[in-house]
């Protein structure tokens, strides 16, 4: 998981090929590294995981407010916070939107199963493009295709193939802890150039309530934390997903230019 949150991490393995006469300490090596490892990662932090990802997949229908602070730092190596907020409403399978606002932006985000929106109130103007027919795979395109990583889009992930839980390199449980006045338990992980944090809603609907991301390969190790709150009763009905310009709204070319711009300052 990057701060960004998340990229393909591999584990470093040993080497292979060495010479004969050492040929025999290789089985050694690899088993007091795996023993190592293993001794790294609690099964029970690896199991709230993943009970916490089947939940969130068999959810159909949700609103979400993410509230969140990020580090960004300058050229001169001190960090600056930002701030912001953004409201996930989702309806499986096909159904998306996302209203964005921080110190820096405001967007918004919205997908209909044909289309996707983006829309930046304050500069007036709106790009439409089409779409894949999940939500999966809109958010792929977002990221891969113009480089935007929406905030805690592994809220999307967990209990998916793509969860990052076969790259954890330690796992541990920390505690108890309460979240807005919900009971949960702190867990921390780690994986390549990431350490990260999440406390998990106790009871029969583990959902995930705080989200920590340190990027750990920079040396001033830049945050990014998050309270997350849930409404699960939320209207879903499509005009919510539905885009309507304004008036005042100008239609430009979608291109990677347009996303890059959602994060560019000032806007």
């Amino acid at each position: 998981m990057k701060q960004n949150p998340r990229g393909t991490v591999t584990l470093v393995r040993h080497a292979t090929v060495i010479i004969a006469s050492l040929a025999l300490s290789v089985p050694v090596l690899q088993s007091q590294s795996s023993a190592a490892a293993t001794k790294k990662i609690d099964p029970v932090a690896v199991d709230a995981l993943r009970r916490m990802g089947a939940n969130l997949r068999t959810m159909k229908s949700f609103a979400v407010k993410v509230t969140g602070a990020k580090d960004e730092v300058m050229a001169d190596g001190q960090k600056i916070q930002l701030s912001g907020t953004v409201k996930y409403v989702v309806r499986s399978p096909d159904r998306f939107r996302a209203d964005i606002q921080t110190d820096r932006k405001q967007r918004t985000i919205l997908y209909d199963g044909r289309t996707l929106t983006l829309y930046a109130p304050r500069m007036h103007y709106y790009a439409t493009v089409d779409a894949p027919p999940t939500v999966g795979e809109m958010l792929d395109v977002v990221r891969e295709k113009y480089g935007v990583e929406l905030p805690v889009a592994d809220l999307f992930l967990w209990g998916t193939e793509r969860d990052g839980v076969k790259e954890l390199t330690a796992a541990r449980y920390v505690g108890p802890a309460t979240i807005e006045g919900a009971l949960t338990d702190h867990y921390a992980f780690r994986q390549k150039d990431t350490d990260w944090q999440i406390w998990i809603e106790r009871g029969s609907n583990p959902l995930p309530r705080k989200l920590v991301i340190t990027t750990t390969n920079e040396p001033s190790q830049p945050q990014y934390a998050a309270t997350i709150a849930w409404n699960l009763a939320a209207s879903t009905e499509d005009g919510i997903f539905a885009f309507v310009p304004p008036k005042d709204a100008a239609k430009i070319a979608w291109s990677s230019s347009t996303m890059l711009a959602s994060v560019r300052p000032g806007n």
